[in-house]
């Protein structure tokens, strides 16, 4: 009993990386965001990545749903609003298709949202459905209890993913109603897609649940930057599966347009619109896949700029092309790369030698240009030598033979 009452008293944060300053937001095209805002007309580097042709070939993520837990989705942006697949639920009191704080909107965008001619911006997977779930908004923070609750709903709603943006660093023992949900998910074939969180700054590893919970249908995602490597912000930690683009974020906010925004909660998001391609594209292949297969195969086919998975970014940078591009049911976790052909990947190549002066190459070729050099000369002056004592003989009349 003691451990249930403490569940309602642990607070989720919203995992989005603190702004430069306090209260807003930095976009592209104003300098600040408001909702309501202009849409960005450049395509973001996040989508600039991807060769949609390919990544859309087996469709747009139709007939998938994506349960979107946090702070309720805005029907006021046009671009989230046709994704919407209902009102959803509010678990503060309010309305699920509101959103006061943006965060919620701009996750579903990330997921879903539509092309619009004058945005460059656009959701992995525009032809999936979006349910948006409210657990928490402008008045009342998130706590483990209503998390729970809308993971329940969510399943029972029949959802393939839910996109969790949000998470506690509390002991685990705390959070018994949380993980049996999570449990409830997973003995559903419901896919949990969670951001890693922010608290990575200082370099140091922590859990955040529910992304480090075991179970096989968690996903944790960190947010990478340009370079596929961890974003300064972003959670490591053992628990990291994946990682997906989590800097400079375009999206959608509520009231219509877009700004710019960073955190694991949008790199969650770009993963779970990977999902639900890869999703869709099995269902129209008539091909069920357990949500750990899933996972699996966004490792697998990730960008890995190590051999191996770390904590900093697990297997690599989700690349939802290569995903798609790949048919193969994978059977287990992703092995390391392994240096089969050591040569051609470089591991052996060994650095110049610095040398001060003439080098022994430099040497020989020098000596050998002497010795050429010098035999042109003596050839040349034998021929020079037999001419003029031809010409000298003609002239004084002397034969060779003994001949007068």
């Amino acid at each position: 009993m003691a451990l249930a009452g403490a569940v309602c008293a642990v607070g989720l944060t919203a995992t989005t990386a603190a702004p430069a300053l306090a209260d807003t937001n930095v976009p592209l095209n104003n300098g600040q965001c408001n909702f309501g805002a202009d849409n960005i007309k450049e395509t973001p580097w996040s989508l600039q990545r991807l060769l949609t042709k390919q990544m859309w070939a087996y469709g747009k993520g139709e007939g998938v749903k994506v349960a979107v837990i946090d702070t309720g989705v805005d029907a006021g942006n046009k671009q989230v609003k046709p994704a919407l697949a209902s009102a959803g639920q509010s678990f503060t009191g309010g309305k699920a298709t509101e959103d006061q704080v943006g965060h919620g909107t701009k996750v579903a965008g990330i997921i879903a949202a539509q092309q619009v001619p004058d945005s460059g911006f656009y959701g992995i997977a525009p032809g999936a459905k979006i349910l948006p779930l409210q657990q928490t908004d402008k008045e009342k923070g998130g706590t483990a209890e209503n998390l729970a609750k809308a993971i329940d709903a969510a399943v029972k709603a029949g959802v393939d993913i839910i996109n969790i943006s949000q998470g506690t660093a509390a002991d685990p023992r705390f959070l018994p109603t949380l993980r049996q949900a999570v449990d409830k998910a997973e003995q559903a074939g419901v896919l949990i897609v969670a951001s890693a969180g922010n608290g990575g700054a200082d370099g140091g590893e922590k859990e955040m649940y529910p992304a480090a919970f075991p179970n096989s249908n968690v996903m944790a995602v960190a947010a990478s930057d340009r370079n596929n490597e961890r974003a300064p912000f972003s959670q490591a930690g053992s628990f990291v599966d994946i990682a997906a683009p989590g800097v400079d974020m375009v999206s959608t906010v509520p009231k219509g347009g877009n700004c710019v925004d960073q955190g694991t909660s949008f790199a969650a998001p770009y993963a779970a619109g990977a999902a639900a391609l890869l999703i869709g594209r099995n269902k129209a292949q008539h091909q069920e896949w357990k949500p750990s297969e899933v996972i699996w195969h966004l490792e697998k086919t990730a960008e890995r700029v190590r051999k191996n998975r770390d904590h900093n970014i697990g297997w690599g940078v989700v690349d939802p092309v290569a995903a798609l591009n790949d048919n193969t049911k994978p059977t287990a976790e992703p092995k390391p790369d392994t240096n089969s052909n050591p040569a051609g990947t470089g591991a052996n190549i060994q650095p110049a030698v610095l040398t001060i002066g003439e080098s022994p190459e430099e040497r020989q070729t020098r000596i050998a240009i002497y010795i050429i050099g010098g035999g042109a000369l003596a050839v040349a002056a034998v021929v020079g030598t037999s001419i003029a004592l031809r010409d000298w003989r003609r002239k004084t009349g002397i034969r060779t033979h003994g001949e007068a």
